[in-house]
């Protein structure tokens, strides 16, 4: 039997689908794929005659049915995910449903959209002496969150935060950062379909991200991005720096 294989769509730019997760896709006889999150220009890279199902109005069961029968009639099924699966993907309920079935796979990982707004507003999360750490979160829903992992316990720590499936809550969200510990001239940005040719993107503080993201009309498919790292202070990291030697590279001198 042939084997089901996940793949990453990316976050929403055709093109940033990996080079492998390309060639599943394009070789794949049966696809099943998130039409409510991906963009479904993806489609475009499939083969004439594929097999197409879209899990926005299948249950977990027809899913796993999908991907049984394909494997039995040796057919190649990929399972194409949005972002990366690993981060609020659903990927395990499937995976648990197929080892019950003895199904294979394999994973091919994608490029996760916290990522993606990452490089559409040009920063980076991890700034020397600013942040270190990055918090990927989410605040709580239809889909609970542990009390260990609320919005107000993370804030303490007042590092980089990309926050999930929020922005619709945007005011609640602001109000649990700063009563957790963020001053409220934290920067903040709020980032609407990143890498899609309508992206959107607001920026602001703590203060005034929610009045700005409702005057932008952002209700959904948005990421909420909070911490320093957006701000103006910035020190050089000791990496490329002439006086700091490493395996590659010795010290320069410097009469500084």
């Amino acid at each position: 039997m042939t084997k089901v294989h996940f793949v990453g769509a990316g976050p929403g730019d055709v093109e940033l689908i990996t080079l492998k997760g390309y060639k599943l896709l394009a070789d794949a006889d049966i696809v099943i794929y998130a039409g409510s999150l991906i963009n479904t220009d993806l489609l475009q890279y499939c083969k004439e005659g594929v097999e197409l199902h879209n899990s926005a109005s299948m249950h977990l069961t027809e899913i796993v049915d999908v991907m049984e029968r394909g494997v039995k009639e040796n057919k190649e099924v990929v399972r194409l995910q949005t972002g990366d699966f690993s981060i609020y993907g659903s990927i395990r309920e499937q995976i648990e449903e197929m080892t019950k079935r003895h199904i294979e796979f394999d994973c091919t990982p994608g490029v996760s959209s916290f990522l993606g707004a990452a490089s559409s507003l040009g920063v980076e999360y991890t700034v020397p002496e600013v942040s270190q750490s990055v918090i990927v979160t989410r605040m709580a829903g239809r889909t609970p969150v542990p009390d260990r992992e609320s919005l107000r316990s993370y804030a303490q720590h007042q590092t980089s935060m990309a926050i999930f499936l929020s922005v619709h809550g945007i005011e609640a969200v602001v109000e649990e950062l700063i009563a957790g510990g963020y001053p409220a001239t934290t920067p903040a940005a709020v980032i609407y379909k990143a890498t899609w040719p309508e992206e959107k993107k607001v920026f602001g503080t703590l203060e005034t991200i929610a009045e700005r993201v409702r005057e932008a009309q952002i209700t959904k498919t948005a990421l909420i991005l909070v911490g320093d790292f957006l701000g103006e202070e910035f020190h050089y990291s000791k990496l490329y720096h002439a006086g700091f030697s490493h395996e590659y590279r010795t010290q320069v001198e410097s009469n500084d």
